[in-house]
C-alpha cells in the first residue's frame, strides 16, 4: 500500500538581522556638538573673513597686493608651526583648560586685528591669531574623540564641518557689509564679541575633560612628539590628511576670480553664491555624516571621491556658463565637499591611541596648514591671469586636484584597513 510521503518543508531560513539602530545622542552631548560647531565657526570666520576685506583694507593701509597676501598667508604658516610646538604638550593638561587658553588667545589676537592701525600690527596680529587659532580645531577634535564613539562620529564631525558652510552663509556676506559700512576693523571686532560670549560658556558649561592624564606620567613633551611624529600607523594618517588639504587650498584662492572672470558671474552675485553653496553644505554635512555612519564611512567616501574627481575635470574646464549652472555647480561642490571631508575626518580619528590624541591631532593639523600654504603657493605658480582678467591653465589645476584625490582615496584605504584591524 503506497503511502503519501508526508509534506514537512524545510524550515525558512532565519530573517537577515535588522541593521543596529544608530544611538542617540544625550543633551549633554548635543550642547558638546553645538558648542564646539558654533567655537569653529568664529575660527573659520576669522581665517576666511580677511581676503573680502581686501579692496578695503589695502588703501586704508596703502599696502601693496604683495603685502596683503602675506597679511592672508601668514596666518597658516604661524598656525603649523604653533602645532607642532604645542603637540608635546597636548596631552598632558584637561582639554578644556587648553581649549579656554587658545581660545582666550585667539579672541584676544582677533581683537587685535580690530584696532590695528598699521600694516606691520596686523601682520603681527595675524601671526598671534593663526599660534592660537591652529591649535583649536586640534583640540576640538581630540575632545570629539575622547567624547564620542566611532560609531556615531561621522554625524559629529558633519555637524561641525557645517560650521564651515555656516560661515559662508552668515559670516562672510555680514562680514563684507560690515567692511563695507563701517570700515575693515569692525568685523574682527564683532567676532571678538561672538567669541567671548562662546568662551564664557565653556567656562560654564563644558566639563573637564582629563581621562587622558592617566597615560601620562613621566612622559617628556619632546619625547612624546617625536614618537608621534614618528609612528609608522600615525604617519598614514596624517599623509592622507595633508592631501586632503592640498586639494581644497589649491582651488580655493581662485574661486571667487574664476566664477567672475571666465564663468561670468555678475560681481554683485558673488556673496548669493556663497550663501547658496554654504546653505547647502549646512544641510549636507550632517546629513552625509549620519550615512557614514550607518552604511560605512570609507564607502561614503569612496562615492565622494569618484563624484568630486569627475566634478572637478568638468568644472575646471568650464566658459563662459548660465547663472543657474554656476549655481548648481557651486552647491555640488559643497555637497560633494561635506561627504568627503566628514568621512575622511571620521576615520583618521579612530588612527590615535587615546594617550597620543591631542599631540596626533596637533601634529596633523600643523601638516595641514603647511601643506596648505605650500598648495597655494603652487596654484599660483600654475595658473595665469589672462589680458582680460581672467584665469588661465585652470583645467591644469583641476588634474592636479584630481591626481591628490586619487592619492588620498589610496591614502584613506590603508587608513580603513589600519581602523578595521583596530
Amino acid at each position: 500500500m503506497n503511502r503519501t510521503a508526508p509534506n514537512n518543508p524545510s524550515p525558512a531560513p532565519p530573517a537577515p538581522p535588522a541593521p543596529p539602530a544608530l544611538a542617540t545622542f544625550t543633551r549633554y552631548e548635543k550642547f558638546v556638538i553645538a558648542l564646539l560647531a558654533f567655537l569653529q565657526f568664529t575660527v573659520i570666520l576669522d581665517f576666511g573673513i580677511l581676503a573680502p576685506l581686501g579692496p578695503m583694507l589695502m588703501p586704508a593701509l596703502n599696502i601693496t597686493a604683495a603685502q596683503f597676501s602675506t597679511v592672508v598667508s601668514v596666518y597658516a604658516f604661524a598656525a603649523g608651526a604653533s602645532g607642532f610646538l604645542t603637540a608635546g604638550f597636548a596631552d598632558r593638561f584637561d582639554r578644556k583648560r587648553l581649549l579656554l587658553v587658545f581660545y582666550a588667545g585667539f579672541l584676544l589676537s582677533t581683537l587685535w586685528c580690530g584696532y590695528a592701525p598699521t600694516f606691520h600690527l596686523l601682520l603681527t596680529a595675524r601671526i598671534a591669531t593663526g599660534i592660537f587659532g591652529g591649535v583649536i580645531g586640534s583640540i576640538t577634535g581630540a575632545i570629539i574623540t575622547d567624547l564620542f564613539p566611532m560609531a556615531v562620529r561621522g554625524r559629529v564631525m558633519g555637524w561641525v564641518q557645517a560650521a564651515f558652510s555656516a560661515s559662508q552663509i552668515i559670516g562672510i556676506p555680514l562680514g563684507f557689509w560690515l567692511g563695507n559700512n563701517f570700515g575693515w576693523h569692525q568685523p574682527f571686532r564683532v567676532i571678538a564679541i561672538i567669541g567671548l560670549l562662546v568662551g564664557i560658556v565653556i567656562v560654564a558649561k563644558l566639563k573637564p575633560l582629563t581621562a587622558h592624564l592617566r597615560y601620562q606620567a613621566g612622559r617628556h613633551p619632546l619625547k612624546h612628539l617625536v614618537t608621534v611624529a614618528t609612528t609608522p600607523r600615525y604617519l598614514i594618517g596624517f599623509a592622507a590628511m595633508i592631501l586632503t588639504a592640498t586639494g581644497a587650498y589649491m582651488i580655493a584662492p581662485f574661486a571667487t576670480v574664476f566664477s567672475i572672470h571666465n564663468l561670468g558671474v555678475p560681481a554683485k552675485t558673488i556673496p548669493m553664491l556663497f550663501m547658496a553653496a554654504g546653505g547647502v553644505g549646512l544641510v549636507a554635512g550632517p546629513l552625509l555624516g549620519r550615512l557614514a555612519d550607518a552604511i560605512g564611512k570609507f564607502k561614503v567616501l569612496t562615492v565622494s571621491t569618484a563624484l568630486h574627481l569627475c566634478y572637478i575635470i568638468w568644472y575646471t574646464h568650464l566658459g563662459p556658463s548660465p547663472l543657474w549652472l554656476v549655481f548648481a555647480a557651486q552647491c555640488t561642490f559643497a555637497v560633494l565637499l561635506s561627504g568627503r571631508i566628514s568621512s575622511t575626518a571620521a576615520l583618521v580619528s579612530a588612527v590615535p591611541a587615546p594617550s597620543d590624541r591631542g599631540a596626533y591631532m596637533s601634529v596633523s593639523s600643523s601638516m595641514q596648514q603647511l601643506s596648505g600654504g605650500v598648495a597655494s603657493w603652487i596654484a599660483g605658480m600654475v595658473v595665469m591671469t589672462g589680458t582680460a582678467g581672467e584665469i588661465t591653465n585652470y583645467y591644469v589645476l583641476g588634474w592636479i586636484i584630481a591626481g591628490t584625490m586619487t592619492a588620498t582615496w589610496l591614502q584613506m584605504r590603508l587608513v580603513n584597513k589600519m581602523v578595521a584591524k583596530g
